[in-house]
């Protein structure tokens, strides 16, 4: 057995799991500096959370995503939260905005 409780060659590799890692946060990270971006006012007129809500979300999912293994429930849990503000919020909030959809 290996230290992370399973046999030789089950789950993923460290080196994998680290990617992962490392890619998840980048992505909580950009739905925060996302957030911070955006005007106050267009979240409710997309009819989304308000901005401090999302800003706690995304907060919160990127201090998860430091601390937590991003296959552990923590983990995936903060990064519903950060793929929801990315492809739901984001382009209402866009929208409104006159942004269209580009990325």
């Amino acid at each position: 057995m290996r230290g992370n409780g399973y046999p030789e060659g089950v789950g993923l590799s460290d080196g994998l799991l680290s990617i992962l890692s490392l890619v998840l946060l980048v992505v909580h990270a950009w739905a925060l500096i996302d957030c911070v971006t955006r005007p106050a006012n267009g979240f409710p007129a997309a009819g989304k959370l308000t901005k401090p809500a999302w800003l706690g979300i995304t907060g919160v999912a990127l201090a998860i995503g430091m601390i937590f293994s991003p296959i552990g429930i923590l983990g995936l849990a903060a990064t519903v939260a950060s793929i929801v503000y990315l492809v739901d919020v984001r382009p209402a909030i866009r929208e409104i905005q006159g942004g269209g959809n580009r990325w």
